[in-house]
C-alpha cells in the first residue's frame, strides 16, 4: 500500500486535539474524514505528536496509506478539496517508503509559543497570549538556561501525562523580543504532556518579577507538580516542524537527528506537547 507523509497545518481553537475522540471535534477525525472521501474507505491518519485542545500547528506531519497511487499533488489537492471549510490544509504531500512512521521516526520536535505584551486588546491575532504586564525578555532568557539539557521534569509535567518517565532532554529554550511580541522556541526528541505551557507559564512569572530567574531552577529541582508555574493558555502555542533521520522528500534534514546511541534514544518518541 502506498504511504504519502503529509505537513499539516492547522488552527486549533476549533478542536479538541489532535487524537480522534468520542466527543467533540478533533483535526485527526477532520482528515480521516477527508482522507475516506478520497478513497472510499475507512483511513487512519497517524501524527507525529497529538497536540492538545486549542494548540496550533504550521508543520504538524502525518502518514496515511492508500490502496492505490495517486501523484503527491493528488493526494494533497483532494485531502484539502474534502476538509473546507475546516481550519486545517495539507501543505505538502510525498510518498515515502513504507517504513516511514511519522510518529515513531520522528527525531526532534520544535514548538513556537507566542506572547502579546501590550495591554491594548488583540482585533487580529488569535494565536497569541496577551499579557499587559512589563515582560523581561531577558529575566525569562535567564530562566530558560536552568532547563536546557536532561532532567526530570515532574514540575513541568501534567498530573494527567501517561509518559514512561518525566526525564527529558530539552535541546532549546530561547526567548526573543521584537517590538510587542515575545516568543519562546523550545525544541526536543519529545515532550510531556502540557510541558511547554508550563515552562512557558513559570517563565513569564519570571518575566513579570514574581519570580526570579533562580526560582525556575528550584521548582524544575523540586520534581513536584505544585512548584510549577500558572500553565500558559493553549492559544500561544504552534507546533512548527518535527525533523527526521533521513530525507524523504527534500524538506527534512539531519539537523537535530538522534542517533541510535543518543542517551535520549530510551525517552518516549513520538509524544507530543498534550500527550
Amino acid at each position: 500500500m502506498p504511504r504519502y507523509k503529509l505537513v499539516i497545518e492547522y488552527d486549533g481553537a476549533r478542536f479538541v486535539g489532535w487524537q480522534r475522540q468520542q466527543t467533540g471535534r478533533t483535526v485527526q477525525a477532520a482528515l480521516e474524514d477527508a482522507a475516506e472521501a478520497l478513497c472510499g474507505a475507512p483511513t487512519r491518519v497517524h501524527g507525529a505528536g497529538r497536540t492538545d485542545a486549542g494548540v496550533h500547528a504550521t508543520g504538524q506531519v502525518a502518514h496515511v496509506d492508500f490502496a492505490r497511487a495517486w501523484s503527491a499533488d493528488t493526494v494533497r489537492d483532494a485531502i484539502n478539496a474534502h476538509l473546507r471549510p475546516e481550519p486545517v490544509a495539507v501543505v505538502s504531500a510525498a510518498q515515502v517508503a513504507d517504513d516511514f512512521d511519522a510518529r515513531h521516526s520522528a527525531r526532534r520536535r520544535h514548538y513556537l509559543y507566542r506572547i502579546v505584551n501590550r495591554r491594548p486588546p488583540l482585533a487580529l491575532d488569535r494565536l497569541a497570549w496577551q499579557v499587559p504586564g512589563v515582560v523581561d525578555a531577558d529575566a525569562m532568557s535567564v530562566g530558560a538556561a536552568h532547563l536546557l539539557g536532561r532532567h526530570d521534569f515532574t514540575t513541568f509535567r501534567a498530573a494527567q501525562c501517561q509518559a514512561a518517565s518525566p526525564v527529558r532532554t530539552l535541546d532549546r529554550l530561547a526567548v526573543h523580543r521584537a517590538g510587542d511580541l515575545v516568543t519562546v522556541s523550545a525544541s526536543a526528541r519529545s515532550f510531556l504532556h502540557s510541558q511547554v505551557r508550563s515552562m512557558v507559564g513559570t517563565l513569564v512569572e519570571a518575566g513579570l518579577g514574581r519570580w526570579t530567574p533562580d526560582d525556575v531552577a528550584v521548582a524544575l529541582a523540586a520534581r513536584a507538580r505544585p512548584a510549577c508555574g500558572p500553565v500558559a493558555p493553549a492559544a500561544g502555542l504552534i507546533l512548527t516542524r518535527v525533523d527526521y533521520a533521513c530525507v524523504e522528500d527534500g524538506e527534512d534534514g539531519v539537523d537535530g537527528t538522534a542517533s541510535p546511541g543518543d542517551d535520549r534514544a530510551g525517552e518516549d518518541a513520538g509524544l507530543g506537547e498534550g500527550t
